[in-house]
């Protein structure tokens, strides 16, 4: 049975990687291991970091490269609609700024900014990157190595509790382009209210799908979401 609202809804948004796909940017992850033909073990984690910096920092450059060689898609503007209307709490794995360039300004990237970067010793001290190239001998204020702002496979993800509190206040939850079997974001579902409306937009079939009751569009989300986000308006607003 479908809750039924006495006030707007607050909604919280699970984007992965299949909404930025659409606009072109190279999934983290393919059957073969590869990433852009690099072993993920050897660009993705602290280990790798320690073998081969200059590889890493090259390997990210890239990334930033890309990014500004590609657009928003229409997923990505109907979600800032959305939040032009309701409380829309965007809490994403990806970390391109797709969402932030589409016009949506509340959102959570759980995994890092590509276009950050840290100091290697002092964490904290974080920069936002002026041009697409970050080299071996630049540092932090305090003298130490930069690298991307990006939580490796191995290193904690220090935004979840705050994301599954999100979670658990939503009315509403959309699920785009994700598969959630990456944990520990794929727990997240886990903090929903029982009675929450559960949406998931992507193409595939999902394992999780029955598990929590997700009413699910089998579609690509540039074509999905700017459908549902129509619905929700349309519901709420009239």
């Amino acid at each position: 049975m479908r809750e039924k609202f006495t006030k707007s809804p607050r909604i919280a948004v699970l984007t992965g990687a299949g909404i930025s796909a659409e606009s072109g940017i190279s999934t983290f992850r393919d059957q073969d291991g590869l990433w852009e033909k690099h072993d993920i073990m050897d660009v993705a984690t602290p280990e790798g970091w320690r073998r081969n910096p200059s590889l890493v920092l090259e390997f990210y450059n890239q990334r930033r490269k890309q990014l500004d060689e590609v657009l928003p898609n229409a997923a990505h503007f109907a979600l800032a609609k959305l939040q032009k209307h309701f409380q829309v709490d965007i809490i994403t794995q990806n970390v391109d700024d797709l969402h932030e360039r589409a016009g949506t300004t509340n959102v959570m990237h759980l995994h890092g900014e590509l276009r950050k970067v840290r100091s290697d010793k002092f964490p904290a001290l974080v920069y936002t990157t002026k041009h697409w190239e970050v080299k071996l001998g630049d540092t932090c204020e305090k003298g130490h190595q930069l690298r991307p702002n990006i939580v490796w496979f191995g290193e904690d993800v220090p935004l979840i509790p705050l994301a599954a509190q999100l979670v658990e206040n939503a009315d509403i939850i959309l699920v785009i382009g994700t598969s959630l079997n990456v944990y520990p974001a794929a727990g997240l579902l886990y903090h929903a209210q029982y009675n929450a409306r559960k949406i998931l937009i992507d193409p595939n079939e999902m394992q999780v799908e029955n598990v929590f009751q997700l009413q699910h569009y089998k579609e690509k989300a540039g074509d999905a979401v700017p459908k549902v986000v129509a619905e929700l308006i349309q519901e709420f607003l009239g």
